[in-house]
């Protein structure tokens, strides 16, 4: 079986047992492999391959954070792969097992065991000047910002073709219910359970007082467009990374995805408790 290995490589202890796990699942007779740019990180190049050949692994290991398993599911691209979280990060929604039994963990979850949470992504087709340059798949959100510039932006916001908002703004947060519980929350958004298949849809610092976050349904189709070319200098952020935005952005229209994400999870926390862990001091 493959594994892939996914570290933050600006972690020292996450890096030092990505290493310390490649060799082990190699000695257990496993093909453990990792991106080249992960294998140098680690100094262990001989296990690198491109991520165009990393083909469809039966288990993700992701160590770090929450930031690591959305790296993750961006070097799967449209491949469909559990994936553990080793929680070496801050806060652990995602990650389902503590750094203190590493190999039980991975030995648990390369066996099938705990339980697998099937978790909805996002999907944004970008327009610019008149066509479309690219589509991209967001586990946590994508998010609409006021470019270098730093003027405000003027957007309009529809969803199924019904204008919700037009207005000044700083941007547009479309998260999934996953992505609730990151940007979307410090924006104003409400906590989702993963459970709810919808989208919340968080203007940010909106000139105006008639603005609220909304939570659309699974079939809604949002539009977030700029119609004045004025106010137009925007940036497309999908979890986190920047998208080529080399001219105006037009629009961006965001659905859901035919393809989830697949997290293992073995500490058996509740998302109520890790919420209440996590933000409200245990």
């Amino acid at each position: 079986m493959r594994v892939l290995l996914v570290p933050n490589l600006f972690n020292r202890r996450a890096v030092a047992a990505t290493c310390e796990i490649a060799t082990w699942l190699v000695a257990q007779g496993f093909d453990a492999v990792l991106a080249d740019e992960d294998a140098a990180g680690c100094e262990n190049p001989d296990i690198g391959v491109p991520a165009s050949e990393i083909g469809e692994p039966g288990l993700v290991v992701s160590v770090g954070g929450d930031g690591t398993i959305l790296k993750a599911v961006h070097l799967l691209g449209d491949t469909v792969a559990p994936i553990l979280g080793l929680n070496y990060g801050r806060r652990g929604f995602m990650t389902g097992a503590s750094p203190d039994s590493v190999y039980d963990s991975v030995t648990a979850a390369l066996a099938g065991e705990g339980r697998i949470e099937r978790r909805a992504t996002l999907e944004a087709a970008v327009v610019m000047q008149g066509r479309e340059v690219g589509r991209y798949r967001a586990l946590n959100e994508v998010y609409v910002a006021r470019g270098g510039s730093g003027r405000v932006i003027d957007i309009s916001l529809a969803v199924n073709g019904i204008e919700l908002l037009s207005s000044a703004c700083d941007g547009v947060i479309v998260a999934t219910a996953t992505g609730s519980t990151a940007y979307a929350l410090s924006a104003g958004g409400p906590v989702v359970s993963p459970d709810v298949n919808c989208a919340v849809v968080v203007p940010v610092a909106p000139h105006t007082l008639n603005s609220r976050p909304i939570v659309v349904g699974a079939r809604d189709e949002v539009v977030v467009s700029l119609p004045n070319p004025s106010r137009a200098d925007a940036c497309v952020s999908v979890d986190g990374h920047l998208t080529p935005c080399r001219r105006s952005v037009e629009s961006i229209t965001v659905r859901h995805s035919d393809t989830d994400v697949l997290l293992v999870k073995l500490d058996g926390r509740d998302f109520y408790e890790v919420v209440r862990d996590e933000f409200f001091g245990g």
